[in-house]
């Protein structure tokens, strides 16, 4: 992918189970600004069977309703009862990347990240990033290279620099991890 290149949609939830009887959905928000993409009047795109890309055979959600739910939201979409809501739980939901908010300094869609080279401050070649894994307390990156994989943190002290023209990851990894 060319580094202004975007997909045309990206994951902003996951559908993840019916809650009560008038067809509301616990979803969980897979992005870092859900008040821009849980909202009344807001369509989402819900994803096909692999959770790869939305679907072509589910017509688009409109949010009708949301409020918040432990940690994230429930949501009444329009058209959808309790039986449909049985039916579209376990699936992704996609936006249009241009419904996407503008990235603060410093921050980065995890696709871009996705098979760039990563070399350390010195200058030593890594690998390339495989996956990106939203974990707690941080998120991380996993990069394969000549000696294997390895998984780095995705916090700053570790990723010192993403430079999106060149496709690089400059990272600084904990003391014993590469040997």
């Amino acid at each position: 992918m060319a580094a202004d290149a975007h997909p045309p949609f990206l994951v902003v939830g996951h559908l993840n189970r019916a809650h009560g009887k008038k067809g509301e959905l616990f979803v969980w928000p897979l992005t870092d600004y859900p008040g821009s993409h849980f909202a009344p009047g807001i369509v989402h795109f819900p994803g096909d069977e692999e959770g790869n890309d939305p679907s072509t055979s589910l017509p688009p959600l409109t949010i009708d309703s949301v409020r918040p739910y432990r940690k994230g939201f429930l949501v009444k979409f329009d058209q959808v009862d309790r039986d449909r809501a049985k039916g579209l739980q376990g699936r992704y939901l996609f936006r249009p990347f241009e419904a996407m908010d503008d990235l603060k300094e410093g921050e980065v869609f995890y696709h871009e990240l996705l098979g760039s080279r990563v070399v350390t401050g010195e200058g030593t070649a890594l690998g390339t990033v495989k996956e990106v894994y939203p974990l707690q307390p941080a998120h991380l990156l996993e990069v394969t290279g000549p000696s294997g994989s390895v998984l780095l943190s995705l916090a700053p002290g570790v990723v010192i620099a993403f430079d999106r023209e060149q496709r690089r990851v400059v990272v600084d990894p904990p003391e014993g991890l590469l040997q």
